[in-house]
């Protein structure tokens, strides 16, 4: 599972940096390096666009994993660094901005946009496969997502745009009932596109969302 993201734009981010002219650079080894929005590569190309518009970096870092406890010992390893900048910019998806928050006293400013949780299918290719609505209907579905894959959320079958397996939205995407509709015959278990769906209550799971494992 890879958490998706993308840079802000750039002027955002010198936007957000109007009021601070040392900031210090953390990326991630691993989501944000995968897709090529916060591993070396990046960071240090965001390094030079800072310098341009002359900011003094105050230095940088890629964290093998932004998201886990990684995340406080490189910060205590470039203290000294962090402790010179007046800001910490974060190339890592909104985990890594939040883990980041916790150890440090500096404004941490996010320089990119979390999208959703993916799957890599192929190399570069990354597919939404949960949108953690809090009701799941895999077991119903064969395993396949209607509110990801489906361009409408549809929990009831296909609407009346599909034609020919396709999506009316896309038409170079396969529809969603259609794939749930060809693995449920192989399993056996077409009765379950008989069964009615009650409308999804996005209320299942309230925001902010928290949990207590016993």
């Amino acid at each position: 599972m890879k958490l998706i993201t993308r840079q802000k734009p750039f002027e955002e981010i010198e936007k957000q940096l109007a009021d601070f002219d040392r900031p210090f650079i953390i990326g991630c080894g691993t989501c944000t390096t995968m897709t090529k929005t916060g591993g070396i590569d990046q960071v240090q190309e965001m390094k030079e666009r800072l310098q341009e518009l002359d900011k003094r970096v105050s230095g940088w870092v890629v964290i093998p994993t932004a998201c886990d406890e990684m995340t406080e010992t490189a910060m205590k390893e470039n203290s000294r660094a962090i402790e010179n900048a007046s800001c910490i910019l974060v190339m890592t998806c909104a985990l890594g901005v939040h883990r980041i928050s916790l150890y440090i006293d500096r404004p941490v400013i996010p320089a990119l946009d979390t999208l959703f949780i993916a799957v890599e299918d192929t190399p570069g290719y990354f597919r939404e496969v949960c949108a953690q609505c809090g009701q799941c209907v895999l077991g119903e579905t064969a395993g396949i997502c209607p509110i990801t894959l489906c361009h409408k959320g549809l929990v009831n079958g296909p609407c009346g745009g599909t034609n020919n397996g396709k999506c009316e939205v896309d038409k170079e995407k396969d529809c969603a009932w259609t794939l749930i509709y060809e693995r449920l015959k192989e399993q056996g278990r077409l009765d379950l596109m008989r069964k009615y769906y009650p409308p999804k209550n996005y209320q299942v799971a309230l925001r902010p969302r928290t949990i207590k494992i016993q």
